[in-house]
């Protein structure tokens, strides 16, 4: 123990005795067991069959529709969504009532179907439009048995070619999960222009710049800091949401090739080991840059100014010197 010290005199050393605590280590132990269970289970289990794992994700097809079904269908359906929701948020924070209300009955629609139910529903379009896909005045009939006026349609799509479009194809799954996206990209949009201050809008507007224009160059950079986080894990469900194209269905893609491959050989474990082994790869990648885009967009926020006093003190310098 110290002693106590004198008045005017400084205190003696103390022996600080540190806190323990047992059940960290009995928590660490408890995980190193649970941990090794698993490894065993993975190594000696016969149905793990990781020879076959390994050359059912070498399969051409697999690699196929890992690139097509699973990463161009992430990468357009994203594309579809980003841009789809950038412009729903601008619509919905807009001053015109019609606008905002449709932004909103887009996204009040789209986020109340699932996925899986929408993609069933686009690969049926093909049964909807038994006469084609009409794109012009609607009940035109009436106007031409009244009138005698002839149809007012700008072209048709027939039957075949909607579903050829839509249905079983790729095409089909982009459009149901690109628009699925989008109503999700419009509610991230939104919060990320509304976390910019209104002060910026009106000194961009009172530079000249039109609402479109500080949208473009001032609001929409500093709400990325906001947008990117929530965005790259939209990106990440996504590429696996890819694996419900199964309900269209689309045949060009990794799960579904996978399954095939597993109700042939009767290897369902290894086959889906060889599709959990894909989707944690392309996941990580994607963490991966989340991480730096994050970074990128992130410069300059929640930056301690105390960090860099001499930095400060050669600003402050520099001024007054002036």
């Amino acid at each position: 123990m110290s002693t106590p010290a004198a008045p005017g005199e400084r205190p003696g050393r103390i022996d600080a005795v540190e806190v323990r605590h047992p059940w960290r280590w009995v928590s660490v132990a408890v995980i190193a067991v649970l941990v090794l269970m698993l490894a065993h289970l993975l190594v000696t289990n016969p149905a793990f069959d990781w020879s076959f794992t390994l050359e059912a994700m070498n399969q051409s097809t697999v690699i196929r529709g890992f690139l097509i079904g699973t990463l161009l269908t992430t990468v357009l359906s994203m594309t579809v969504g980003i841009l789809g929701g950038v412009l729903l948020a601008v619509l919905r924070l807009s001053e015109n009532r019609v606008l905002s209300s449709v932004s909103w009955v887009f996204t009040w629609f789209f986020r109340g179907v699932p996925r899986y139910v929408l993609l069933g529903f686009t690969g049926s379009l093909g049964a909807l439009f038994g006469t084609g896909l009409s794109i012009g005045v609607p009940f035109d009939f009436l106007f031409s048995s009244w009138f005698g006026t002839p149809e007012l349609r700008a072209f048709t799509i027939g039957q075949q070619s909607v579903y050829d479009l839509l249905g079983s194809t790729i095409v089909g799954g982009i459009v149901g999960l690109g628009l699925s996206e989008a109503a999700y990209m419009a509610e991230i949009a939104r919060a990320g222009i509304l976390s910019v201050d209104r002060g910026q809008h009106e000194a961009a507007e009172a530079l000249g710049m039109s609402r479109t224009l500080a949208m473009r160059r001032v609001v929409l950079p500093q709400a990325m800091r906001v947008i990117v986080p929530p965005t790259g894990n939209e990106v990440i469900a996504m590429l696996k949401d890819t694996s419900l194209l199964v309900a269209i269905p689309v045949t060009v893609e990794l799960f579904y090739q996978l399954g095939q491959i597993g109700q042939q050989t009767y290897q369902v474990v290894a086959t889906n080991m060889a599709a959990i082994l894909y989707y944690l790869i392309a996941t990580s990648i994607l963490m991966v840059g989340q991480y730096f885009l994050e970074r990128r967009f992130g410069r300059g926020f929640g930056t301690s100014t105390a960090a860099r006093p001499a930095a400060a003190g050669v600003s402050l310098g520099a001024g007054g010197a002036k």
